[in-house]
């Protein structure tokens, strides 16, 4: 027992001697590497800061037309990109065709915007890219009039039959409404049989109430002003998307909800039976130009907003890469394999940022730096070398000194000169493999010292006795 511990004592104190000399080489390695190792560093941090530049303070967000869901989900994000010390500005446009329109405009300060899956591009779309889906978006279609039964409302195409040479709102071109219902309209062979109406949302709705219209279509989510104030006005109903199934099918970017007996209304019974709507995506799309680290803020904003439970959509469910009809943005493919950065969640963001560049630039000088400068061709060793010559030299010049014209009255100087050459041998730091080198120099000094202290003219012939030159170098 007692070997046993003793064992355990030498290695840990092998241990501890292996680490104390480790790090005294690594200490002494700093002193004489600093300067280098400065402008390495400099040339790194110059390079690093015009290659990945900060995050901007400010940004440009394409939102929506007022009164949509996209008008409160904007001021949501605001208010997040507010705690992380950021600026987000939202900028009022008439609806999805003119947010992609101005994300693919390369001179465009935007930068990301709200736009619905399917949404049709009036020209090539490039420098585009998403992070994927934050939220459903129903179609919905409500309607005035007698209600429909529920054989005759099998099909949006047997309503919009029974409404045909009727009033019916499609809204606005350039919108995601306009661009989902005549996409349906189409599929469903009714692109002509109906007098459309292009009517923003909010103007819809005060139409449809005020009788002034028949039908209106509506692309919003549930929670949506323009939409609740329709799903509770009980003159007006709501057409079940019966062949939901092919209509997805046709159409990939859409999604089928379910919608239970009296789910939106239990006490009125409201739907009165289970039925089906279609529904598209809100897509996250980005100047493909954007910081990465404004990216993962914008992914983090979507999973704390989006990311909660609602009347369609699960815990977690969002954000996702459900129906990207565009490129996925690297940094969204990330985030969704590993989250956000650790650190964010201990500093505040700024600060986060920072140590993550540093760090990013940081350890790989730390791991390449360190053992390339270390296997620099004798590096170590010359300098070392070049300190014990320079004492050397020194030395030999003073032996010279001594040699050519001694003064025994200047002996103390002599003294004095030799225990200053001693204090800076001292002070040197030196490697193990350069011992014997530091202690033969050490040695030298004192023996010149010896050589001062034992006779008159220590440097001087004395041809009586047949004396000799004492010197060593």
């Amino acid at each position: 027992m007692g070997s046993f511990k003793q064992d355990l004592q030498e290695t840990y104190l092998g241990l501890t001697e292996s680490a104390q000399q480790g790090w005294s080489d690594f200490i002494q390695f700093l002193h004489e590497t600093w300067p280098l190792l400065i402008l390495l560093l400099t040339i790194l941090m110059g390079i690093w800061w015009y290659a990945d530049p900060p995050p901007p303070r400010h940004v440009l967000m394409a939102n929506g037309s007022p009164g949509s869901s996209y008008e409160d989900l904007g001021k949501k994000y605001v208010e997040f990109f507010k705690a992380k010390g950021i600026t987000l500005e939202l900028v009022t446009t008439t609806g999805a065709q003119e947010n992609i329109d101005r994300l693919s405009d390369r001179d465009d300060p935007v930068q990301v915007a709200f736009v619905q899956a399917g949404v049709g591009h009036s020209k090539e779309v490039t420098g585009i890219q998403s992070l994927g889906a934050i939220a459903y978006d129903p179609i919905w279609l409500f309607y005035r009039g007698p209600e429909l039964k529920s054989t005759e409302s099998d099909t949006v195409g047997v309503v919009l039959q029974h409404f045909a040479n009727k009033k019916i709102s499609v809204g606005i071109e350039g919108s995601g409404t306009y661009a989902q219902s005549t996409k349906i309209l189409k599929a469903a062979g009714y692109e002509k049989g109906v007098q459309v109406l292009n009517l923003a949302g909010h103007d819809a709705v005060k139409a449809l109430q005020a009788g002034e219209i028949d039908g209106t279509f509506i692309v919003d989510s549930y929670d949506a002003p323009n939409v609740q104030a329709l799903l509770n006005d009980k003159s007006l109903h709501l057409v079940s998307f019966k062949r939901a199934a092919a209509y997805a099918k046709l159409m990939p970017y859409l999604n089928i909800l379910n919608v239970p007996q009296g789910a939106f209304n239990l006490p009125r019974n409201f739907p009165p039976t289970d039925m089906k709507l279609l529904a598209t995506t809100t897509n996250l799309l980005i100047d493909d130009r954007m910081h990465p680290a404004i990216q993962f803020l914008f992914l983090e904003a979507a999973r704390e907003i989006n990311g909660k439970e609602s009347f369609f959509s699960e815990r977690g469910e969002f954000p996702s890469f459900k129906d990207s009809m565009l490129p996925e943005s690297p940094v969204a493919i990330h985030y969704e394999k590993n989250n956000y950065p650790l650190l964010v969640n201990y500093f505040p963001f700024w600060l986060a940022e920072l140590i993550s560049r540093l760090i990013f630039i940081m350890l790989p000088f730390c791991v390449l730096g360190y053992p390339i400068l270390q296997a620099l061709p004798g590096y170590r060793a010359r300098r070392m070398q070049n300190k014990i010559n320079r004492l050397y030299g020194s030395l030999k010049y003073l032996e010279q000194e001594l040699l050519n014209g001694f003064n025994d009255e200047q002996r103390d100087d002599y003294l004095k000169r030799l225990n200053l050459l001693e204090y800076q041998a001292l002070n040197i730091n030196i490697s193990q493999r350069m011992s014997d080198d530091y202690y033969a120099l050490r040695a030298s000094i004192d023996y010149v010292r010896n050589c001062l202290n034992r006779g008159v003219h220590p440097y001087q012939f004395d041809e009586g006795e047949g004396g000799r030159v004492e010197s060593l170098l």
